[in-house]
């Protein structure tokens, strides 16, 4: 596969220590277009995207790597020099335009060689948690942005491959990941939607952010303007997310100063003058970020009480969401030993998938003789009840030497914790079972 690959250092080499005396700290910015994909149509905008977002982070101070259509190998060895290269760095960017796809909750990156059989070939994406552990050591910033939420024709290829049952976990757009401390995540819309290409030479998200990012503004202000920008020139189709985990402040470009020479004392202004339209904006970013800024700047102005609503809206602890930390593929082996009184003993292994923390699994055909299933909801704590509903199939084989079709019921208290399971059956206590998170 061929692939174009530019790389556009400040330094001779890209680990240099080396700091431009505009800036006082150490920034380094990996940004990635690609567009030219091999079994889908091309996207036109993701190396003008790349090209243009290097260009201004190199005005705002980054060590900038930029590369543009890269295949797996291209991205593993850009990802590689920029994990290395973020270790020494005050502010580590990553800038991602293309495709990506989410699937059992976890976001992917395409390269442009990619190709989606089954779940296997996900091993040829690149995992979005393995970039943000890669940032993880710079010192005081850290900024994720995934420009990357077009309509992937390669999941849906992946649906068709995979079957019905098994695509469950491939969503529309990509999933929303919680920032750590010190870290901004921004996505091109909202966790589920797709994002539009753009007509013109950027994407509409790249064309919001080149307009913003190198503004005097604190880097908070500038993303959530962004996302108003969007949301605006999209006509409300396209708004986008942003989870930030910051203390303090933090300026790209520097604090704006205005000198003004002695005047006579202005005519009174009305302090809720600006007050609606700031309202339209933090009501269209609707993040509890966009609304305290919006109380700060207008305490008692109309909109702050229902800010202060929204606030506390958002503040709910989303219970679900401890739930979705157990999603995934769960892999279960059931064994019940003999016991004295001359009960047999047998075990069986069985593939299972967590969504939204209720758990699935199937053995044989549902609803014929010799089939299982299992289900159950995982609560936050981990507890769940796992039920087991089964057919008797082939009574040479079957312990209990019982007709074929015949019905029987169990329970099974589990307890899951990380990427482990485990559970007796509540009538049985030789019977057990074991999981283990793929």
């Amino acid at each position: 596969m061929h692939r174009n690959v530019l790389f556009a250092f400040f330094a001779a080499v890209f680990f240099s220590v080396f700091v431009n005396p505009a800036f006082a700290d150490n920034r380094v910015a990996l940004v990635i277009g690609n567009g030219a994909y091999a079994r889908v149509p091309h996207l036109p905008n993701p190396v003008h995207d790349a090209e243009d977002v290097a260009a201004a982070l190199k005005r705002s101070g980054f060590e900038i790597m930029v590369a543009t259509d890269l295949d797996k190998a291209g991205m593993d060895e850009a990802m590689i020099k920029f994990a290395r290269a973020a270790r020494t760095a005050d502010v580590a960017m990553f800038y991602y335009t293309g495709h990506a796809l989410q699937f059992g909750g976890i976001n992917y990156l395409v390269p442009v060689d990619a190709q989606l059989n089954d779940e296997a070939d996900l091993r040829r994406m690149v995992r979005v948690d393995d970039v943000i552990a890669d940032m993880q050591p710079a010192k005081n910033l850290r900024i994720l942005v995934l420009d990357s939420c077009r309509d992937n024709p390669l999941a849906e290829q992946l649906k068709r491959s995979i079957g019905t049952a098994r695509s469950a976990g491939i969503r529309r757009g990509l999933a929303k990941i919680d920032s750590p401390e010190g870290m901004i995540i921004a996505y091109a819309t909202q966790r589920g939607r797709t994002a539009d290409d753009g007509d013109g030479r950027n994407s509409p998200y790249t064309t919001a952010f080149l307009k913003n990012v190198e503004t005097k503004e604190e880097i908070g202000t500038i993303f959530r303007r962004i996302s108003a920008d969007v949301y605006q020139t999209t006509h409300q189709a396209q708004l986008p997310e942003l989870s930030l985990s910051l203390i303090g402040e933090f300026y790209l470009n520097g604090k704006l100063q205005i000198t003004a020479t002695p005047a006579p004392p202005p005519a009174p202004v009305d302090p809720c003058a600006d007050a609606s339209d700031h309202w339209k904006s933090a009501e269209a970013i609707n993040t509890k970020a966009a609304y305290d800024d919006h109380l700060a700047r207008f305490p008692t102005c109309s909109f702050a009480s229902l800010t202060r609503t929204r606030i506390a809206a958002l503040s709910i602890p989303d219970s679900a969401k401890d739930r979705r930390r157990f999603d995934g593929i769960w892999l279960g082996k059931l064994v019940c030993e003999p016991t004295p009184s001359g009960l047999p003993g047998w075990r069986y292994e069985l593939n299972g998938r967590v969504t939204e923390g209720a758990f699935h699994a199937e053995i044989g055909r549902v609803g014929k003789p010799g089939s299982q299933t299992f289900d159950g909801t995982i609560e936050t704590d981990g507890t769940a009840d796992i039920f087991q509903k089964g057919l008797s199939g082939d009574p040479q084989r079957d312990p209990f030497h019982r007709p074929p079709g015949t019905e029987y019921n169990n329970r099974y208290l589990t307890k899951f914790d990380g990427s482990r399971g485990s559970g007796t059956r509540s009538d049985r206590a030789s019977c057990n079972v074991n999981f283990t998170k793929r």
